[in-house]
């Protein structure tokens, strides 16, 4: 089975980029729709984009739309993310899915990750 592992986190100024990934420490996510989460403190855990295999539809929420990018290849899954918000402050988790609907929807994944703290300083 495939166990998501992102790295890529960090603290950053706001108007700043970091770049997020995801990779599996089991099998490859061939396959597997995948998708990033981000859960700030006090907050749910929410929906930030998701993606099929190379070439398919990618999905975003309407917060990050235009700044942040969802990207894979055979072994990982990137999120790059430019023109940082303070409001972008969370942990972001990957997540493998078999099924992709509804894509935005946590009960839809079947393995996450640990997740890597994202902080943005005003």
């Amino acid at each position: 089975q495939v166990q998501p592992v992102e790295s890529g986190g960090g603290l950053v100024q706001a108007g700043g980029s970091l770049r997020l990934s995801c990779t599996s420490s089991g099998q490859p996510f061939v396959g597997y729709f995948m998708g990033w989460f981000r859960q700030a403190p006090g907050k749910e855990r929410e929906f930030v984009a998701a993606r099929g295999w190379i070439g398919s539809t990618v999905y975003y929420a309407d917060s990050v739309k235009g700044r942040f990018t969802i990207s894979r290849d055979y072994a990982n899954v990137h999120l790059q993310m430019n023109s940082l918000k303070p409001e972008d402050t969370a942990v972001y988790y990957c997540a493998a899915a078999r099924s992709s609907s509804p894509v935005t929807a946590t009960a839809a994944y079947d393995y996450w990750g640990q997740g890597t703290q994202v902080t943005v300083s005003s």
